[in-house]
C-alpha cells in the first residue's frame, strides 16, 4: 500500500476536501461549538475512519486492517492528552468559546504537516537502522512509566521558551482582536493572544507526537498505515475536545491508563524480533481493555478534587 502513489494522492485530497468543508462551509462564521454539534462531528470522523478501515481490510488484507485499527485506537486514546492541554490553554488565556474552533483548526492543520514529516523520518530511520526500533521501544516504556508515576505540575504556558522568544521577535497585543491572529497597531504588525495560543497548541502536538508516532511503529512499519491512522485520529481531535471539554476531569484515571498503554506498546516493540513477539490482535484487545478499565475506574471511584484552582487570567 505504501508504494501506491494514487492511494497517497487520493487520501490527501480527501483530507483537504474535508478540511475545506469544515472551515469554509460548516464553520465559516465564528461560533461557539455546541455539545450536540461536537458529538455529531465526532461520530462523522469515527465513521469515516471505520469505513476507511474496511477499505484497508478489503484491499490490504486482514492483517493490514487490524494494524490500522490498532494504530487508530492508540492514536485516538493518546490524543486525549492533547484535549487536556487544549482545555488548560483555553482556560488560562480566557479564549472566547467562539474563537476556539479556529485555533484548533489551524493547529491541527499544522499538526498534520509536522506529523507527516516525522513519520517519513521515522520510517526512513527504521528501514536503515534496525536498532532504532529498540530505541523507540525503550523511549515508550520510560515515557509510560513517567505518566504513571509523575505527579501533576502547575501549568505555566507563559514560561515556554518558544513563547518568550516569539515575544522578543514580535510585539503582542494585550487583548483579543476578534478571531484575528495578527493586526496592525500604530503601523506596526502585532500578534494577538490568539496566535500565542495557536503557537502553544502546535508545540504541544509536537511533544505528544514524539510519544504517539513511535507507538504506532510498534504495530506496523507500513508508513501509509501509520500516516492514515494518525491523520484520522487528528482530524477528529477538535470535535473530541468540544465533546469532552465539560467532563474531562471525570476521567482522572485515563492518564494512568495511557501510561500503561505506552509501556505495553514499548514492550511489544522490544519483543518484535524475538520468539515472544506479541500478536497484533492480542495487542488491540489489551489496549482496549486497559483504556476501558481506566474509564470505568474513573466513574466508579470519582475524583474528589477538580481543576477549579487553575488560573483563568487572560494576561499574555
Amino acid at each position: 500500500m505504501t508504494d501506491n502513489l494514487w492511494l497517497w494522492i487520493g487520501f490527501n485530497l480527501f483530507v483537504l476536501l474535508m478540511l475545506a468543508l469544515d472551515l469554509g462551509v460548516f464553520h465559516r462564521k465564528a461560533h461557539a461549538v455546541t455539545f450536540k454539534e461536537s458529538i455529531a462531528w465526532t461520530i462523522v470522523w469515527i465513521t469515516l475512519a471505520m469505513l476507511f478501515n474496511l477499505g484497508v481490510w478489503h484491499y490490504g488484507g486482514s492483517e493490514k486492517g487490524i494494524q490500522f485499527l490498532t494504530g487508530y485506537v492508540i492514536e485516538k486514546s493518546l490524543s486525549v492528552d492533547n484535549v487536556f492541554v487544549f482545555a488548560l490553554l483555553f482556560s488560562y488565556f480566557s479564549v472566547p468559546a467562539k474563537y476556539q474552533h479556529k485555533v484548533l483548526f489551524w493547529g491541527i492543520l499544522g499538526a498534520l504537516v509536522m506529523r507527516a514529516v516525522m513519520i517519513a523520518v521515522g520510517a526512513a530511520l527504521i528501514t536503515k537502522f534496525i536498532w532504532v526500533i529498540y530505541l523507540f521501544g525503550a523511549f515508550l516504556i520510560i515515557t509510560g512509566l513517567k505518566m504513571i508515576f509523575k505527579k501533576e505540575e502547575e501549568f505555566h504556558p507563559e514560561a515556554n521558551p518558544v513563547v518568550r522568544w516569539f515575544k522578543r521577535l514580535m510585539p503582542v497585543t494585550s487583548d483579543y482582536r476578534e478571531d484575528k491572529f495578527f493586526v496592525r497597531q500604530n503601523g506596526i504588525r502585532h500578534a494577538t493572544p490568539l496566535f500565542i495560543v495557536l503557537l502553544l497548541v502546535e508545540i504541544s502536538d509536537v511533544i505528544f507526537a514524539v510519544d504517539s508516532i513511535p507507538a504506532i511503529f510498534a504495530v506496523t512499519k507500513d508508513p501509509f498505515i501509520v500516516y492514515t491512522s494518525n491523520v484520522f485520529a487528528i482530524l477528529g481531535l477538535r470535535s473530541l475536545y468540544f465533546a469532552l471539554a465539560g467532563v474531562m476531569d471525570k476521567f482522572h484515571y485515563l492518564k494512568l491508563g495511557l501510561g500503561v498503554v505506552l509501556t505495553f506498546v514499548g514492550v511489544k516493540m522490544l519483543l518484535g524480533h524475538t520468539e515472544w513477539k506479541i500478536d497484533t490482535h492480542l495487542s488491540l484487545g489489551v489496549i482496549v481493555l486497559i483504556l476501558a478499565s481506566s474509564v470505568v475506574a474513573s466513574l466508579v471511584w470519582p475524583k474528589k478534587t477538580t481543576l477549579a484552582h487553575l488560573p483563568s487570567s487572560g494576561a499574555v
